[in-house]
């Protein structure tokens, strides 16, 4: 049975040169001397993985989430840097417990990144969904102040960037058009992943036409989301029509080798138990026991949003994050050189959509 191997990417100013598999990762607790290490989920053979050699060997952990308008901080340490770019992190409905994205924070922050992670909810039956953009947007607004301060990290928000996954990427697309009425910088660039609502309603907006015309919007789907499926994110997509830099990646399953490529709901999750807040909720006991870190987070999500953030902030890498080029498509290789079927990519159109033929595989 063929295996995954994977292809190098270097996204100009933010990703640094990659070395092998098994990286140190440190994890800050008290001073710099708390080490982990580095383990992919899905086997795989050829040149394997390659984790990338970060800016900053650990992670400082903040703790503001008591209450549904609360939050976590997560800042670069060792070194920690006298100035960082701020982003906000939205989880998926019920995943307020920060393990169930942890591989990926700790991918973010230690490049650099100060990353707020609002809480939102407190359970999984209060607050109706109405109430999750206003409790976030508290949490954001809340946690900056606690990042001022501190005064110990100059935080810059001249350029603030979203991810969100799920109903935190229903909440990202309204705080993009209405981030003066909640108080919050204006998100500069949003990526929303598997973003949907389910059969609830709460928190939609009539219509996305307003979202600002210098946003950067980068929607990713899964072909065979079960849960929300990609209505919603068609729906943001085709209104945003005044968005010049926008694009739709669909991600598709691949069987040809072992372990499969899967193109499900909760593809993102990429749990790491340093960040457990303890919480087990349904959401997070669901991530527990079906997470694995694999090609589908490198190429489609973690590689995409990186390149996203370097676009913005240096102009670099737009490319991978805009063109819908092979490159920006390319999911990695099976152990017999065949490739992982290609993200499907939709475009602006001119006049309409146009979907790119995705790559041959099963």
């Amino acid at each position: 049975m063929y295996r995954l191997h994977t292809r190098l990417y270097l996204l100009g100013s933010i990703a640094q040169h990659f070395s092998l598999l098994t990286a140190a990762l440190p994890l800050l607790t008290a001073g710099c001397l708390t080490l982990s290490y580095w383990s992919w989920g899905q086997s795989i053979s050829g040149p394997e993985w390659e984790a990338p050699t970060y800016a900053h060997d650990s992670v400082r952990i903040q703790d503001f989430a008591q209450d549904p308008e609360g939050y976590w901080i997560y800042s670069p340490e060792c070194p920690r840097p006298a100035q960082a770019p701020v982003l906000v992190f939205m989880h998926g409905y019920g995943g307020y417990n920060p393990m169930i994205y942890g591989q990926w924070i700790e991918h973010l922050v230690r490049q650099g990144n100060v990353v707020i992670y609002p809480r939102y909810q407190r359970n999984l039956y209060f607050p109706r969904p109405n109430a999750f953009a206003p409790n976030a947007t508290v949490g954001i607004a809340d946690a900056l102040q606690v990042l001022v301060s501190q005064n110990d990290i100059r935080i810059d928000t001249s350029q603030m960037a979203y991810v969100g996954h799920s109903y935190g990427g229903v909440i990202s697309a309204d705080i993009a058009i209405n981030h003066a009425a909640y108080g919050v910088p204006k998100p500069a660039a949003v990526m929303m992943v598997s973003p949907g609502t389910s059969f609830l309603n709460g928190g939609r907006l009539e219509s996305y036409q307003d979202m600002p015309a210098d946003v950067k919007l980068v929607i990713v789907t899964s072909e065979h989301d079960e849960v929300v499926g990609d209505e919603f994110a068609w729906k943001v997509f085709k209104e945003a029509v005044h968005v010049k830099d926008r694009i739709l990646l669909n991600q598709l399953p691949d069987k040809h080798g072992s372990p499969a490529v899967e193109a499900s709901h909760n593809q993102a999750y990429s749990v790491d138990l340093k960040f457990d807040s303890g919480v087990r909720n349904y959401t997070a006991s669901r991530a527990l026991r079906i997470t694995q870190t694999d090609a589908v987070d490198y190429f489609a999500y973690w590689r995409t949003f990186d390149a996203l953030l370097s676009c913005l902030r240096f102009g670099n890498d737009c490319a991978l994050a805009f063109s819908g080029d092979e490159d920006q498509r390319f999911m990695g290789e099976w152990s017999d050189g065949q490739k992982v079927r290609s993200l499907e990519v939709t475009l602006p159109p001119p006049t309409q959509p146009q979907i790119l033929e995705a790559g041959l595989g099963n």
